[in-house]
């Protein structure tokens, strides 16, 4: 067992990256002081025509993006390998693929680098499932090259426990394009940064997400889309709910258009829902436009309650309050949980957010 590198600035919570995180939440990870241990928790048990999974040292293993995240940096330089996962060029893969990743236990952390590379022309779902306890850093990088078609669904069913940090950095060429859904309905401080970097004309990216958190849990989602390409197009769709005492949320939707980047067409939401008292929800979109030669950029914020004429109707009908809370929110979240389009992971979902919102006695 070992610790982390610590040529690293350590966070003080001062930063605009880190001002809404709490820092001695997160196990060490931050500041270099988390106890190491070597785990291969996640694997791949498919056989798929066009697919491999396979491990590589981490010194000929490069990476795929830069990074200025002080995790992330970490787990690059301390984790002993990288899991690649490949779909190979003009390969459509007809059914999901499952990367699963076994529980640790909090005991130690765990160092994870990630690569998918979705090749020329290729088409593939992939879902990385999250579930028991454990402390995770994770690096996830992503490259859809030229014409592929990349859904990435990242699954975060943790117990009450877990510490996961991660950022899911997507690299997308001419004329590709990448699906994101990413769901948070388990752990205790979970913060994960869906980025997107265009490098070539063409390309698209959809980030959509779903987040329940209840007492005393934190989950932060901070997407970056970089602009940085002419007629790229992106949207951004997060919703999200609350329901006890201290259980708090973070949404940062911060997209960059540059100057070079004209025909640009973006747009970001979020979307909050309070179910109770003591509850906190922050939520910052941002763009930054260099460019007036686009189609069109926008963002919006809301953050409310119970819509009580919904809970009234429901009601009126002979419906229970607690059964017709529940179906107002699984109508808030069924717009994003049904573009995963796996029916078991579907269904599993809303009864664990059933579960969570009877917990949080609402």
């Amino acid at each position: 067992m070992t610790t982390l590198a610590t040529n690293y600035l350590t966070p003080t919570g001062r930063e605009e990256a880190w001002r809404f995180t709490p820092l001695k939440r997160l196990g060490g990870l931050h500041d270099g002081s988390a106890k190491i241990e070597d785990r291969d928790s996640l694997s791949y048990n498919g056989l798929a025509v066009g697919v491999s999974f396979e491990r590589i040292a981490r010194e000929i293993a490069p990476a795929l993006t830069d990074c200025d995240d002080v995790i992330v940096s970490r787990v690059r330089e301390n984790a002993k390998d990288v899991a690649v996962l490949t779909i190979s060029a003009n390969t459509q893969v007809p059914e999901p693929i499952f990367l699963t990743r076994c529980c640790g236990g909090v005991s130690a952390a765990e160092l994870s680098r990630v690569q998918i590379r979705a090749e020329n022309h290729s088409k593939a779902t992939v879902v990385i499932e999250n579930t028991g306890d454990a402390i995770l850093a994770e690096d996830i990088e992503i490259s859809v090259a030229p014409g592929a078609h990349l859904t990435f669904i990242s699954l975060q069913e943790w117990q009450a426990k877990s510490i996961h940090t991660a950022r899911h950095h997507a690299v997308v060429d001419r004329d590709a394009t990448i699906k994101s859904i990413v769901v948070t309905v388990g752990g205790d401080v979970v913060r994960l940064l869906p980025t997107v970097d265009f490098i070539a004309p063409g390309a698209s990216a959809d980030l959509s997400g779903v987040y329940f958190a209840t007492t005393g849990q934190f989950f932060e989602h901070r997407m970056f889309v970089d602009h940085k390409v002419p007629h790229a197009k992106s949207r951004v769709n997060y919703k999200g709910a609350l329901a006890g005492q201290d259980a708090h949320t973070v949404w940062i939707g911060d997209v960059f258009i540059r100057a070079a980047a004209e025909g640009t067409d973006t747009y970001e939401l979020n979307r909050n829902l309070l179910l109770t008292d003591g509850a906190r929800a922050d939520s910052v979109p941002n763009l930054e436009i260099e460019t007036g030669e686009i189609v069109g950029a926008g963002h919006a914020s809301t953050t409310g309650r119970f819509d009580d004429e919904q809970l009234f109707y429901l009601m009126s009908r002979g419906i229970e309050i607690e059964d017709a809370r529940r179906l107002v929110v699984r109508g808030f979240f069924n717009e994003i949980i049904s573009e995963i389009g796996i029916e078991d992971i579907q269904e599993r979902l809303m009864n664990r957010i059933d579960d969570e919102l009877a917990k949080a006695g609402r």
